[in-house]
């Protein structure tokens, strides 16, 4: 408890940011033997002046800091500090980690981990591929990093828990200010099957300007980073550029060449990113830090159900992305009521799914 608090006390000290608690800490060892070094020393320390050194040996404790930590515990939540042994080996490699992480479910320092983000905003073949890339990473052992916000970051976690794995979620805001709201069931799960984790304060909001902070957490504790259907202003851009400053892997996947929505990914590939189309292409890129599992068994193939004529002729026409039923039309010139009973037949079948606006499209399996 006593250690904690000299941890927020160090956190708290006006102009002291995370780069400079990085290199304190890098030369004395714990915010103690910071706060008792004589100004000498600390004036050693690249970035400190006088003025800094004047305001961290006269720094109190603020009582909020006090009451923060002990609402935080009382809540059965962790604080791990950059120094505990619990804390995530490779985010404390890179320049500015968090000096401490509020934490909620279990976080093991040493996982293999591989960051999973893109559009709030995804459409269906977004979803479904991140659902089903996920659930193959999860499978292979590896813990699926993401954000928790609306689309591929969802996605990202759900395919992750639905592959046996476990998953981490890094907030833009507290831990008692879950967002979006409808993510609560989601948060509890993914403290079942890994952490919630935060550098913020309990009650801070989902600011927007917290959102670069958070994203330089989801790479840093990362081997590589998967970027799903990034627009060119997505703020998942962000992500593979510090992924690429802390010296980790860049992935992407492709989209359509008509979709705005992945004119970001895109421009990451031709920039010079791994293109990613299945799980076993980032197993392939990691091998040298990833034990080797045994082979996944192949899928049944009895386990498709049989197909008419009729529907076969539908699957080749559809794709990942929602084609609208009066195209289809035209394209195989068949009566619409005809049309309408074999794509609820494929539907049945779990071998399409049906968009709003009357949109289809063929259903990507995990």
């Amino acid at each position: 408890m006593d250690n904690l608090l000299s941890w927020f006390r160090l956190k708290s000290t006006p102009g002291i940011g995370n780069h400079l608690i990085k290199r304190l800490i890098d030369r004395f060892d714990s915010p103690e033997a910071v706060f008792d070094a004589p100004m000498e020393a600390l004036l050693i320390v690249d970035g400190m002046s006088k003025r800094l050194v004047k305001g961290l040996i006269g720094h109190r404790l603020p009582e909020s800091c006090a009451a923060e930590l002990d609402e935080t515990l009382a809540r059965g939540y962790q604080v791990i500090s950059l120094t505990d042994a619990a804390y995530p080996a490779l985010l404390r490699q890179i320049p500015d980690p968090p000096p401490f992480l509020y934490i909620h479910g279990h976080l093991e320092p040493d996982s293999a981990n591989i960051a999973v983000v893109g559009s709030r905003n995804a459409t269906n073949y977004g979803i479904t591929t991140t659902r089903r890339l996920a659930s193959d990473l999860a499978r292979r052992g590896l813990v699926v990093v993401s954000g928790m916000a609306r689309g591929i970051d969802t996605a990202a976690h759900s395919g992750a828990l639905a592959g046996g794995g476990q998953t981490y979620a890094i907030l833009g805001g507290g831990l008692e200010r879950i967002y979006p709201p409808e993510n609560r069931p989601m948060f509890d799960r993914i403290a079942e099957n890994g952490a919630v984790i935060s550098e913020f304060p309990l009650k801070t909001g989902p600011d927007a300007f917290n959102f670069p902070a958070r994203n330089r957490i989801i790479s840093g504790m990362s081997l590589g980073t998967i970027i799903v259907e990034a627009s060119k202003r997505s703020g998942s851009l962000i992500t593979a550029r510090l992924a690429a400053e802390q010296g980790r892997e860049v992935y992407t996947v492709p989209g359509s060449i008509h979709s705005f929505k992945s004119s970001g990914t895109h421009g990451l590939i031709k920039d010079g990113a791994t293109l990613v189309e299945h799980a076993q292409d980032v197993i392939d890129e990691l091998s040298y830090v990833l034990p080797q599992p045994p082979a996944k068994p192949e899928r049944d193939p009895g386990d498709s159900p049989p197909l008419s004529s009729e529907e076969q002729t539908v699957c080749r026409i559809l794709g990942p992305y929602p084609t609208h039923i009066d195209d289809l039309v035209r394209k195989l010139s068949v009566e619409p009521g005809k049309l309408a009973s074999v794509l609820l037949n494929l539907e049945l079948k779990g071998l399409v799914e049906q968009s709003p606006g009357k949109l289809f499209s063929i259903k990507v399996r995990s």
